[in-house]
This record gives structure tokens, sequence and C-alpha cells, in this order.
């Protein structure tokens, strides 16, 4: 994390402890990831990069799938990163402290949206539990 953003992210999280400061980090992280995800990050007209709630929230499910295995979930969880309102808080404390940037028409409520965040972070291992186990044999 640069030391700008580790400055403003100090700051948002003594005036918003909800959410851990690595939340912060892995949320930009997965701004840039979605955004590359759907090829918006090139574009030079802000309405165009413009990237809807619903998708950042499946942008973050791959991404923190992509960084955490199946202990995603878990990791969301221990920042405070529980349900699509709460990356909704912490996107829009990161808007309010200009580290990222939304439209006129973007709000918070955008978020309260029925998200399965455990169904989402779940779903690329779901194959793998139905699989039984043989373990390797040993001659």
């Amino acid at each position: 994390m640069d030391e700008k953003l580790r400055e403003k992210v100090a700051e948002i999280v003594v005036a918003d402890p909800r959410y851990a400061a690595d939340a912060y980090e892995f949320i930009s992280d997965a701004v840039n990831y979605t955004s590359r995800k759907l090829n918006r990050a090139r574009e030079r007209d802000q309405s165009k990069r413009h990237i809807s709630a619903r998708e950042l929230l499946n942008g973050i499910s791959e991404y923190a799938v992509q960084e955490f295995g199946p202990m995603a979930g878990e990791v969301l969880k221990s920042w405070g990163l529980t349900d699509a309102n709460s990356i909704g808080n912490v996107v829009f404390n990161m808007v309010s402290n200009k580290l990222l940037r939304a439209n006129e028409k973007d709000s918070i409520n955008d978020f309260s949206i029925d998200y399965n965040f455990d169904e989402a972070l779940a779903k690329p291992f779901a194959h793998k539990k139905n699989k039984p186990y043989n373990p390797p044999i040993i001659a």
C-alpha cells in the first residue's frame, strides 16, 4: 500500500473502526481487478469506466477467491466485510476520502442488494466437496 493510501486509511479507521485497514487495501485492489476484468481500466471517459455495485461485488468475490482460496470468506469476515452493505460502507468511506470515485447517481444504497457472499465465495470449491478423497497407495 502506498504511503498516501496508508495515511488516509489510518484516518478512516479511526473515524470508522468497524473495518480493518486491510479491508481498504483489499477493496482498492479488488476495484482495480474488476476494472481490468471488465476492460474498463483504459477508458478515458469516466462514464464508461463505471462499475455497478453488483459488478463490484462479483469482482470482489472472484478476487478474494483468487487471493485467499477456500479461506476467502474467513479473511473478509476478519476484516469486517460480511455482506454487501459492509462492502458499500468501505467503498463510500473511500469515496468520501477521495480514494475512489463515484458518479452522481451512485449511492451507498446500491449495495443494499441481495448478494450471498458465502455462496459466491464457496462456489469455485463446490465441485471438490462432492469428490471422495482417495489417498495415494503406497507400496
